[in-house]
């Protein structure tokens, strides 16, 4: 059922300092309403209920360049709502110059994640992940008691925790807590696509071609019924399965990155990578974990005819490298990257829900 946000300002032009020593904060648990479209309801984290408080501490958090060592760099500085919450350069660059080791992901659409965070997939939890780049070397390169300490000093953390759990005290939980509700506030569900799927849009003859090829399975043995096949991984409402998958990147010996074996230690989950969601892939090249392919054509074409493989590789993709690739003609892939520009949500862009709050 459609939902729509009521976003509820707490603290009235977001003034650092009290004006009026009489106005004490207070435990909000006004629940926050996440608009979810025409999506399954999210199966949210019992222990954390998502309140206009909370949400709101998360945003302040979000774009709160403190919690870097020089106070120059904030997480939404690598995920830029513009860029659907994801940055466009190959690797992130630190605070110290220094370059990340993977591309950034997106960040929407997460309240419906339940499967780990990060390519790897390294955290379990949302609040885990959020509080990670703020002491990686290569990032924030922040001790979380030292941001601690900086915003205890500022009223406005103080009236802002206290408003989202009932006490004053910051910690480093409990800005995990709210940067999770935060984040699993943005929400995308208003593309193109998703309009057409409700009969307020028409697709062009070639964006309904790709349509086609995007769904259509592969099938070596009819070229003429033969897809594209990518809701084999990229399928359902948010455009991925949430799985681990090598994708034929990389042959075994070639591998740098071992991706999901770092975290599992399981040589089997060697070259696998969290699928991502398609929606807005228009907007956030590059592409891969490691941000190889500049545009949206180049990566169709390794799927198309540079399948490498390895023990890890997905069965499906294997039955592709073993059958002379997809076969798509320039016309094909022409058509396919014209529907998946139709999966750009321009709302998502312009949100002011998500805007900076400083």
């Amino acid at each position: 059922m459609k939902k729509i946000i009521t976003f509820i300002f707490i603290i009235l032009g977001f003034k650092a300092c009290k004006t009026d020593d009489t106005q004490v904060a207070a435990l909000d648990e006004t629940p926050y309403v996440l608009d979810i479209g025409n999506f399954p309801e999210p199966n949210l984290p019992e222990d954390n209920p998502m309140t206009v408080a909370g949400v709101e501490l998360g945003k302040l958090l979000f774009f709160e360049k403190r919690l870097s060592k020089d106070n120059s760099q904030a997480c939404a500085d690598c995920h830029k709502q513009k860029d659907a919450f994801n940055d466009l350069q190959q690797f992130s660059i630190g605070i110290e110059g220094l370059p990340g080791k993977r591309n950034a992901m997106s960040v929407f659409n997460l309240a419906w994640h339940n499967n780990g965070f990060f390519w790897d997939g390294r955290e379990t939890l949302l609040r885990d992940q959020a509080l990670e780049p703020i002491q990686d070397h290569l990032e924030m390169n922040e001790t979380l008691e030292n941001v601690v300490s900086k915003l205890s000093a500022d009223d406005l953390y103080l009236d802002q925790f206290t408003r989202a759990f009932g006490s004053e005290e910051v910690t480093a939980e409990k800005m995990g807590l709210a940067m999770e509700q935060f984040m699993m506030s943005i929400v995308s569900h208003n593309s193109k696509y998703d309009q057409f799927l409700a009969g307020e849009a028409t697709l062009t003859e070639s964006e309904e071609r790709g349509r086609a090829l995007y769904f259509t399975e592969y099938n070596p043995f009819f070229p003429d019924e033969s897809g594209a096949d990518c809701e084999h991984c990229h399928g359902g409402f948010n455009l991925t399965n949430n799985q681990y998958m090598n994708n034929g990147l990389d042959t075994w010996g070639m591998m740098e990155d071992f991706g999901r074996e770092i975290a599992t230690g399981n040589e089997g989950d060697r070259g696998k990578f969290k699928v991502p969601t398609l929606r807005n892939i228009a907007l956030t090249p590059p592409y891969m974990h490691d941000g190889r392919f500049q545009t949206l054509e180049e990566t169709v074409e390794h799927y198309n005819q540079h399948i490498k493989n390895s023990p890890s590789l997905d069965p499906a993709l294997l039955q592709v490298t073993e059958n002379n690739g997809l076969q798509l003609s320039e016309q094909d892939i022409t058509d396919l990257v014209n529907f998946l520009h139709t999966l750009t949500d321009e709302s998502l862009q312009t949100n002011s829900e998500y805007f900076n709050p400083f």
